[in-house]
């Protein structure tokens, strides 16, 4: 495929497409139920649906039978860390392998011209960023995803978490299914506000930030702090009137669904002529630009609290005058502080 039809490279090599990002039209106002429908397919399609059968999968296939979960043991969790631990090889795997190994389609569609593997960093362990990378997601992703499932699990087979059957209420739990990805953009905002601040930034986020250019293993790189926050999304189904399955799909939206934002391509090519949208360029822009992006564009949540960077030339000066605007708040609060000591000094 010809990039160039969607979008430009610039001399360094690195391509923006030409339309900037567009919010869902779920809270747009006015409501445009033509927006809506004609935007819904992409709602579900590739991505959500399947994250959806693969919980579905599990739950057919993988999960233990409930009366071995209402014990707490080793032996059912390690078996559950082992399978989540195979699928992320194998799904983070074959898009690295796909992009970054074979280079199947070369730079086109890649936001960073230059290639992770390209660049040694003090920042990462090892000094190579996928090796960092790799280890942080099996040594501390997988194991923290894995041990909020099990704890959720525990609790609805020990019927601590409402648990309701789908032929007895399938229409709050189809709502429930259609509110998953939602529940995951307002959990993952509010964390992720949380842990850009200076504090938890430098002792905990800044480890998900060392990937400055992210590619396939840079989406569940981060600190053991970070990953608890982050798949503590499944907690809201022991509140929440829900079902198993549909825990199993808000973890997997967590844990697959962070390939998308981090594949660092616009579009990932399957044949010659047909391309997946990988959604990714909002969350790309976030470790570019690092204070802006917060959350993607399902919920309008950067755009109501000024944040939002749509990739676009307006976008761009509405960041530079908030920066600009933050910078000259913090001189003049250093001045008003240096006149206060300076008065207490001599008085």
């Amino acid at each position: 495929m010809d990039d160039l039809q969607f979008g430009k490279r610039n001399k360094r090599g690195d391509w923006t497409p030409n339309e900037p990002v567009a919010l869902a039209p779920l809270f747009r106002l006015p409501f445009s139920l033509r927006a809506f429908f004609a935007w819904l397919p992409h709602y579900f399609l590739p991505w959500n649906l399947l994250f959806a059968a693969s919980a579905v999968a599990y739950w057919a296939w993988i999960i233990p039978p409930v009366e071995t979960m209402r014990t707490l043991g080793w032996g059912w969790p390690l078996y559950l860390y082992a399978v989540n631990a195979l699928a992320t090889f194998l799904f983070y795997g074959a898009f690295e392998l796909n992009l970054y190994v074979l280079k199947r389609q070369d730079r086109r569609f890649k936001y960073n011209g230059r290639f992770p593997a390209e660049q040694k960093n003090k920042a990462f362990w090892f000094e190579r960023q996928n090796l960092d990378n790799i280890l942080r997601t099996f040594l501390s992703g997988v194991t923290i995803w894995t041990a909020c499932e099990v704890l959720v699990l525990w609790a609805f087979a020990n019927g601590y978490a409402p648990w309701l059957a789908f032929a007895d209420h399938p229409v709050w739990l189809a709502c429930l299914a259609l509110a998953v990805p939602v529940i995951h953009e307002f959990h993952f905002f509010c964390i992720h506000r949380l842990i850009h601040t200076p504090f938890l930034y430098r002792w905990v986020h800044s480890v998900h930030h060392n990937s400055v250019n992210p590619s396939p293993w840079s989406s569940l790189s981060m600190h053991p702090v970070e990953h608890l926050l982050y798949f503590g999304t499944v907690f809201y189904h022991l509140i929440l009137p829900s079902n198993p399955v549909l825990a199993l799909y808000q973890l997997h939206y967590a844990s697959f669904g962070a390939i998308p934002g981090h594949v660092g391509f616009d579009k990932v090519e399957v044949g010659e002529d047909h391309a997946i949208d990988s959604h990714a360029y909002a969350h790309y822009l976030h470790h570019k630009y690092f204070e802006v992006n917060y959350g993607d564009a399902l919920i309008p949540l950067d755009k109501w609290f000024g944040t939002w960077h749509d990739g676009s030339p307006e976008g761009e000066a509405r960041m530079n005058d908030r920066y600009r605007r933050r910078k000259a708040r913090l001189a003049a609060a250093a001045a008003e502080k240096a006149r206060r000591t300076g008065t207490a000094a001599n008085p």
